[in-house]
């Protein structure tokens, strides 16, 4: 790897932190094939891929890149990624073996975020809930794990009260989440107080999208125009 492909990819890193995604990916690409090792920028380039929608060009690039040297933290980060990748390619369980492997190696909030969803989207209502529950007791103040909860609950369990509790205690700890946005704001509708179901509606499309999202934005946007 050159001294320009370097700064190539700090260049993409400064599209990303613009907003400029488009641009970032394709001087991510360009310096991936001129034999970029980078892995923070590696896996920046993985995340944007994931976020467009490129779940097969993801897949690919996290396999290519699994041999190269990297930390502890960055192998996490690219199996949560290629979890992701696999979940949204039509392989749930393959995801959820992937990350019940790296969790059984230690505690991660990242695996507990991210393995705790793909629990709920399985619809194993009882295993959401152990997970879930075990992730809350390893860090009470995590948001995305809140949330996780208030899916299960909400999702599977048929207890929206129960639910109802932690997607708020989420909305505190992260006001701007997008799922916990759009189900508070389905409790909204249903006493009745559409102006602030429409609040929190819109907010929510202020919000990063992802993968992992239950609200995506076509969702989020459909809820709004029934008001």
């Amino acid at each position: 790897m050159g001294l320009l492909t370097s700064i190539k990819a700090r260049k993409a890193s400064v599209l990303v932190n613009k907003g400029d995604t488009e641009g970032a990916m394709k001087l991510y690409a360009e310096a991936e094939k001129e034999g970029l090792k980078e892995m923070g920028a590696l896996l920046t380039y993985s995340v944007l891929l994931i976020r467009s929608g490129k779940y097969q060009e993801a897949r690919e690039l996290l396999v290519k890149i699994q041999k190269y040297p990297m930390s502890e933290d960055n192998r996490r980060q690219l199996m949560v990624n290629y979890a992701s990748c696999a979940y949204k390619l039509g392989n749930i369980e393959k995801g959820i073996e992937l990350l019940e492997r790296m969790h059984q190696k230690g505690p991660s909030g990242m695996v507990y975020q991210t393995l705790g969803y793909l629990y709920v989207e399985a619809g194993n209502f009882e295993k959401a809930v152990s997970f879930n529950q075990e992730a809350y007791e390893y860090d009470d103040e995590d948001a995305i794990t809140l949330d996780n909860l208030g899916q299960a609950y909400y999702r599977l369990g048929n207890d929206k009260e129960k639910a109802k509790a932690y997607f708020e205690k989420a909305l505190v700890l992260k006001p701007g989440q997008i799922d916990t946005l759009y189900f508070l704001a389905q409790y909204d509708l249903e006493a009745g107080d559409k102006a602030s179901a429409k609040a929190k509606l819109e907010k929510a499309l202020e919000g990063r999208f992802s993968p992992l999202n239950y609200a995506t934005r076509e969702k989020v946007e459909a809820a709004l125009q029934s008001l």
